[in-house]
């Protein structure tokens, strides 16, 4: 399956809009910060529809206006997708996720029909090794 030059178009165009580079877009990505290749990196993601996402850490770079601009993008993929996070960011998975797996300290692999439930596991754990 191959994208036409339009639809190629189309998502170089989106990245470029989304990520803000400005001039920088058409310079070599070794030269980027790290907080512009998290921008690249967030809107390349984006660019492209998917019925599962693999999110790893779902973080925003940039000021407040960016950091909303990336959280309401990803919201609206969330109404349309499904995804499997992997987060320390308890709100990010209360957010997203309906189920949770926990891996405990001692690989014990638990499956959580309650997200809230593998996070107070998980909060129990990390207070019983301090």
């Amino acid at each position: 399956l191959y994208a036409s030059r339009e639809e190629l178009r189309e998502k170089v165009s989106f990245v470029e809009d989304f990520s803000e580079l400005g001039k920088y877009f058409d310079m070599p990505i070794k030269t980027y910060s790290s907080g512009m290749k998290s921008r690249l990196g967030f809107g390349l993601s984006m660019a492209f529809k998917f019925d599962y996402y693999l999110v790893d850490e779902v973080t925003a770079v940039g000021d407040a206006r960016f950091k909303q601009k990336c959280a309401d993008l990803f919201r609206s993929r969330h109404a349309e997708s499904s995804f499997i996070m992997v987060s320390h960011s308890l709100n990010s998975l209360k957010d997203f996720c309906d189920v949770a797996i926990y891996i405990g300290k001692n690989n014990e692999v638990n499956y959580y029909p309650d997200v809230s439930e593998a996070i107070e596991n998980y909060k129990n754990e990390i207070n019983e090794s301090h």
